[in-house]
């Protein structure tokens, strides 16, 4: 009796090495199933992108069977490389993938990265501009985008100013802090980088948000992006993708510090007070009054649009509700 009690053992004990066996050879075959897949960035690395490298970092992106290349926009641009299939992800702003879609470039919106627009005019203190009115006769550095202007004018004319009156240059890639020593006296920027370091560097600032003077100017910007070929040929993909930025954002969210130091360490050349600092400031407005993270609103691009529309920024209207989607969302 005892010998075949002990030999009843060792077939259940082989019957569970088999079945051990086969899970690992399942697990192994998903392994095996990773799907490599190119997110391009918009800009250099930042706190905007935070949520991405958590969704690396913690292996997100592995949980859903993806393994993510995290490229620069080099000269090409995320729209293009995106609509060119040559990479399948990318990040962009919906005032680029608007002119995008007009121009029949097949890039769709797929998620908001920050719910509000955190963007405006900023200025050192002692230039003495508090509102629009206060552009007349001043320095104005862009990038060189009609956008600008239109901006610039709509937020003039409601304090009955005009841009004619605001010299505009283009100051290139040249930092914010150097321009308006050196050539400017304002310039657009986005408060969650540029305007927390001016916190950091003791410059006071005067900023005027473009939301605080046009809801219409409320868009979104960045974005996630992926291509129309995407969506219809790999939804699962692209659903899988969007689970682990989903996931990486919240996870920012609730814990910025431990987020900061993970883009920290992704990115080493960051300055790591900047980065905690801007951690802490944006974290809560990736979802802000949202009812979950990366939501969008037709109102928001049909607005958006046919401002841009009515300021010569568009040839024709834009089809708002084939330039995002939410369906990709997790539920």
């Amino acid at each position: 009796m005892k010998k075949i009690i002990i030999l009843f053992m060792m077939a259940l004990s082989v019957m569970g090495c088999s079945s051990n066996d086969g899970k690992s050879e399942e697990a192994a075959a998903k392994q095996e199933e990773t799907n490599s897949v190119k997110l391009v960035l918009d800009w250099t690395p930042n706190t905007n992108h935070t949520g991405i490298y958590v969704a690396q970092a913690e292996g997100f992106f592995k949980e859903q069977g993806l393994d993510v290349e995290i490229m620069l926009p080099g000269e090409a641009g995320a729209d293009q490389l995106v609509a060119s299939q040559k990479a399948e992800f990318g990040i962009s702003a919906q005032e680029t993938l608007t002119e995008a879609r007009i121009q029949d470039i097949p890039v769709v919106s797929i998620g908001a990265i920050i719910q509000h627009n955190t963007s405006g005019f900023a200025s050192p203190k002692d230039k003495g501009i508090t509102s629009p009115a206060d552009y007349e006769g001043k320095t104005y550095g862009g990038w060189g985008a009609p956008v600008e202007e239109a901006v610039l004018s709509s937020l003039m004319q409601k304090e009955n100013a005009n841009v004619s009156e605001v010299e505009i240059v283009n100051m290139g890639n040249t930092d914010f802090f150097t321009a308006v020593e050196r050539d400017i006296d304002f310039a657009w920027i986005y408060y969650g980088w540029t305007g927390v370091e001016a916190e950091l560097r003791g410059q006071e600032l005067n900023m005027q948000y473009l939301t605080d003077y046009s809801k219409k100017l409320d868009y979104y910007t960045p974005v996630l992006t992926t291509s129309e070929t995407m969506m219809n040929e790999n939804p699962e993909t692209v659903q899988a993708f969007m689970a682990a930025v989903s996931k990486g954002y919240e996870f920012a969210i609730e814990k910025p510090d431990q987020a900061a130091d993970i883009l920290i360490e992704a990115v080493p050349d960051l300055d790591p007070e900047l980065v905690k600092a801007s951690q802490e400031w944006l974290s809560p407005k990736y979802k802000d009054d949202a009812d979950q993270w990366g939501i969008q609103k037709e109102e928001v691009w049909s607005s958006y649009a046919e401002w841009m529309y009515n300021h010569d920024l568009l040839e024709e209207k834009l089809k708002a509700n084939e330039a995002f989607t939410n369906e990709f969302l997790p539920e």
